[in-house]
């Protein structure tokens, strides 16, 4: 019987989950231990701003409708979503400029005026193995679960392979592209997923096709505005929605989760529990701690900057990436060696770009994000190394031509490795596990555990892995796994 299922943790993942399993005929109780839904693409408002305190880079939204559509709604019954054009802009240390465009035909055009026609066809052919790699893997190895290696061995895996999925990202790129700055912008998605461009394994180019052939979105009134609407939908189609309720232990009876017990002495009844919260803390719920042959491995983590100006500068879009001038030394320093970064490759997020109501009329809102190491690898003293650091960051992005940004940028709230540890973050980051080959497909860790029969997982330290989409689909799986128990 899997009637009565509680989840745990109203993030995407969490909320993915009960929306399937209400879609299923499923009773859900949604269990969160902050007072409103979001966990990693989360959302603040104080003082007429609305920051977006995780999560800026939406892409995939088909399968926030997917997650609606299982109790009858649709995104666009929910919110307003406007596709980024250009999805980013890049600048580089030479001074030049460069904007990403998810469409062919302008994006080709913008190539080709930056570095000439072979780059331009140099694109399409890339572009093209990015949608054919997405389309070998969006089934049968993202969207999958797996419950051995064995599970691999299908038809596709031997496309992917013949695709070059389990070579170098890196050196793929570089074969349809010459021009190393135009490599750069569609290989650097490889760091949200805790890998080094150079080193990750091909079948990541999937994060690039989300990025550069999908397409980036922007939903009206923020990110968090997905996990509101994925929440309320999910009161309206019968969930029982507990907020600012810690889940403090699973009740269990042998392999049987019977409840779950809140920190305030309530015991919630259930037939079966979808745990989707922090890996570590899930384990801990469940008293579990499967063994691995090689240690967990963390992705690097960020310091992010949340502010506002009143005025805004040229150089900025909704997202705009200031490279370095060295790009692969900043792998070396930030995820082998532990150390911040010697030239700063910092991503700005400008949000009243494309909705000026997020802040009082006249200011912008501007958010500034340099991937740091994970305090696994880096052993930085944040409280002392934090302020320094926020004002090189500040300086760095006044020498790359925001002239004045100092003056007018007054900060909210700065996030570092050790604000992540603090929020539950495993080696403070908020990017979770790394997308090394040990940790992909079957390898991660699994969504269900042994001697545990009526619990799943779901999150991004699980099946797929990290980012909207992957959380998403991880919520969908979990669900999948409960019904079929």
């Amino acid at each position: 019987m899997t009637d009565r299922v509680v989840v745990v943790g109203a993030g995407l993942a969490g909320l993915s989950a009960a929306l399937h399993l209400l879609g299923s005929g499923r009773e859900v109780t949604l269990v969160e231990q902050d007072e409103r839904p979001g966990g990693r693409a989360g959302q603040s408002a104080r003082d007429g701003y609305r920051f977006d305190t995780g999560a800026s880079v939406l892409t995939m939204p088909e399968l926030v409708d997917e997650a609606l559509a299982a109790v009858g709604e649709s995104i666009s019954d929910r919110m307003r979503l406007v596709r980024l054009d250009p999805a980013y802009r890049a600048h580089f240390a030479d001074g030049s400029t460069l904007a990403l465009r998810t469409e062919a035909g302008a994006m080709e055009a913008e190539i080709r005026e930056f570095a000439g026609p072979r780059e331009a066809a140099g694109y399409r052919r890339l572009r093209t193995w990015l949608t054919e790699l997405y389309a070998t893997q969006k089934d049968h190895f993202i969207g999958a679960n797996f419950d051995s290696p064995l599970d691999l061995v299908r038809p596709e895996l031997a496309k992917l392979t013949a695709l070059g999925g389990f070579g170098r990202l890196g050196p793929r790129v570089a074969g349809y592209l010459s021009d190393e700055r135009v490599r750069r912008l569609f290989s650097f998605q490889a760091l949200y997923a805790g890998l080094d461009p150079m080193r990750a394994i091909g079948a990541y180019g999937v994060i690039s096709y989300m990025d550069t052939v999908g397409g980036v979105y922007y939903p009206m009134g923020g990110i968090g505005k997905v996990a509101e609407a994925m929440a309320d939908a999910a009161e309206k189609a019968g969930a029982q929605l507990k907020f600012a309720t810690h889940a403090a232990w699973l009740e269990r009876r042998g392999s049987h989760v019977d409840a779950v017990r809140t920190s305030a002495g309530e015991r919630i009844p259930c037939d079966a529990v979808v745990v989707a919260t922090e890996l570590t803390s899930a384990y801990q719920l469940l008293g579990a701690h499967p063994r691995r042959t090689l240690p967990l491995r963390y992705s690097p983590s960020a310091v992010v900057l949340h502010g506002h100006t009143g005025r805004s500068w040229p150089e900025l879009d909704h997202h705009t990436i200031f490279f370095g001038g060295a790009w692969e030394r900043t792998f070396t320093e930030i995820i082998r060696e532990g150390r911040l970064m010697s030239d700063p490759s910092l991503l700005v997020t400008r949000p009243t770009a494309t909705d000026p109501a997020l802040a009082p009329e006249g200011r912008q809102l501007v958010s500034v994000l340099a991937p740091a190491p994970n305090l696994r690898t880096g052993r930085i003293d944040w409280d002392r190394v934090g302020p320094a650091y926020r004002e090189e960051l500040v300086r760095t992005l006044e020498n790359r031509g925001l002239t004045g940004f100092g003056d007018e940028f007054e900060l909210v709230e700065t996030s570092t490795p050790a604000d992540w540890a603090e929020r539950g973050f495993g080696a403070g980051t908020p990017f979770s596990l790394a997308h090394t080959f040990a940790q992909t497909g079957p390898f991660r860790p699994r969504n269900v555990l042994r001697g545990i029969e009526n619990a799943a997982l779901a999150g991004c330290g699980t099946t797929p892995g990290v980012g909207i989409p992957p959380v998403l689909i991880s919520g969908k799986l979990a669900a999948a796994r409960i019904l079929a128990a």
